[in-house]
């Protein structure tokens, strides 16, 4: 049987976040309903079809039709929050 480790945290401004501890993918909710219901989505959206973390993203891209140099960055921050 496989284990999956799942964060839930409350933040000052009473917002949730959720973390999958494997894959780092981190969503928010105005409950902690929201956020694990998101936290699903996102993983799903992260992970390969047989539910392991994409490795090789740009391969991955390639693999789909995407152009990598035509793809942004979304881990960068906006530069408000730099």
């Amino acid at each position: 049987m496989s284990c999956q480790e799942i964060r839930l945290i409350k933040k000052a401004d009473d917002q949730w976040s959720a973390v999958d501890v494997e894959t780092s993918v981190v969503t928010q909710g105005e409950t902690r309903r929201q956020a694990l219901e998101a936290l699903d989505e996102a993983v799903v959206l992260y992970t390969d079809d047989d539910g392991t973390a994409i490795g090789d993203e740009v391969a991955y891209l390639e693999d789909h039709g995407i152009n990598p140099a035509e793809v942004t960055d979304p881990r960068e921050l906006p530069e408000v929050m730099q």
